[in-house]
C-alpha cells in the first residue's frame, strides 16, 4: 500500500492505521498534529482510523522554545 506522507511516496506492508504509522515511525503521538486527507484529526482517533491505499498524511511536531 502506498501513501503520500508529509509530502513524499511512503510504502506501507500492510493496512495499518495512523497510530500504529507514527508507532512504526517512532513519533511520539502526544508530541505531533496529524492531518489525513485534509481533515485534522484528534488524538483520540489515532489508533482507530484506518490508512487505505493513496491516503495522504501530514504530521507536524510540536516545537517549544522561548
Amino acid at each position: 500500500m502506498t501513501i503520500k506522507l508529509n509530502g513524499e511516496r511512503h510504502e506501507l506492508a500492510a493496512a495499518t492505521t495512523i497510530g500504529a504509522l507514527l508507532l512504526t515511525l517512532g513519533i511520539d503521538a502526544r508530541r505531533v498534529a496529524v492531518e489525513h486527507n485534509l481533515v485534522v484529526l484528534k488524538r483520540g482517533t489515532y489508533d482507530t482510523t484506518p490508512l487505505a491505499d493513496g491516503d495522504e498524511v501530514e504530521i507536524v511536531n510540536f516545537v517549544g522554545g522561548g
